[in-house]
């Protein structure tokens, strides 16, 4: 079954911090971390809470379980709309401190974590990343791979599944990436979207139009759903894109940045024949961004100053951050290209 990728914790009210830190914590144990890693993220979960408490307007924390190269790891995400920071880099030196305190704080998170990052902006608030791998990381896992795919899938409050998914595989050929919404929310609309995936794992056609037409045969009982699908190929080093429905899809590099039109219709009840692939050079563009209609489709990364030197889940964030509207499912999908 496709659910969402994370779970969403407000964390505006001090007095939720320990069930936050418990739920965390027992997600993590029954995953199967050690009792070693369970401590350091006890103290992560402790630390990000204090500085929502302390410097933070409208504290989120988003948490995700996920699995690398067979070693499971704990994403958090913490989200705040507070004053932001002067001097983002220098307050996770430990020692520093704004608020009169030892600052220990970001230091600290980062030195437990297996991967860390920070995003921080005056006026709007701050962005904290944090990576827990459940095995010892060895080295050379977490060297640069040839592609980054970084999905933030967020359930409508209130609902306990989603209506939203994503999906990919990475062979030596092809990237090959779904991002799809159900019709309605719920049961029924994550039902739609788990049976595109499956629809999408049989289909080894690399064509995105090709793929599309599979799915809406296959979904035809279902109340269906609307979708965009994205490959790469590593040889020809090109982009191959479709979509149908509200699926807002954006190429991008450090300078430019392109939006894809999909067609007008719904995946297993309506859909055009004549559906063509839309194709762009690696070399144009090595990054595309896919949001569900539960982002507002005007989000735009150019405000967000210098922030494509961050870690792609801390972009997802940041389109979260400003233009999800809470009313519905909520999906943000970044796949980037490395080259060299």
């Amino acid at each position: 079954m496709v659910n969402a990728t994370h779970i969403s914790f407000a964390a505006s009210d001090r007095s939720y911090f320990s069930i936050i830190k418990k739920d965390i914590h027992n997600l993590a144990k029954d995953a199967g971390f050690s009792n070693k890693k369970l401590a350091d993220l006890d103290i992560i979960v402790s630390e990000i809470a204090s500085n929502l408490h302390k410097h933070a307007v409208d504290g989120e924390i988003l948490v995700g379980l996920f699995k690398e190269k067979e070693n499971q790891y704990i994403e958090l995400i913490s989200i705040d709309n507070g004053p932001g920071m002067h001097e983002p880099h220098k307050m996770i030196e430990d020692g520093f401190s704004s608020a009169n305190t030892m600052g220990i704080g970001l230091g600290s998170i980062k030195r437990l974590s297996d991967q860390f990052d920070l995003y921080s902006m005056n006026d709007w608030g701050t962005i904290i990343l944090t990576r827990i791998y459940n095995k010892t990381v060895e080295q050379g896992l977490l060297l640069t791979p040839k592609v980054t795919i970084r999905p933030l899938v967020v359930t409508m409050p209130g609902q306990i599944k989603s209506g939203d998914g994503t999906y990919y595989t990475v062979t030596p050929q092809h990237l090959k990436l779904l991002v799809a919404d159900g019709l309605g929310h719920g049961e029924e609309a994550n039902f739609a979207v788990t049976e595109a995936v499956k629809a999408f794992k049989e289909c080894a056609d690399p064509s995105p139009s090709r793929i599309l037409k599979y799915i809406h045969e296959a979904i035809r009982k279902t109340r269906g759903i609307v979708c965009s699908i994205v490959v790469f190929d590593f040889e020809s080093k090109k982009w191959k894109m479709a979509g149908v429905g509200n699926i807002s899809t954006r190429m991008s590099n450090f300078l430019r940045i392109k939006n894809q039109m999909s067609y007008n219709g719904t995946i297993g009840h309506n859909m055009l024949n004549g559906i063509i692939n839309h194709e762009t050079k690696l070399e144009d563009y090595n990054q595309v961004t896919l949001c569900s209609d539960g982002i507002n489709p005007r989000w735009d990364m150019a405000k967000f100053t210098g922030i494509g030197r961050c870690d792609l889940s801390i972009q997802a964030a940041a389109i979260y951050k400003d233009f999800a509207g809470k009313t519905d499912d909520m999906s943000v999908v970044i796949a980037k290209i490395n080259q060299g």
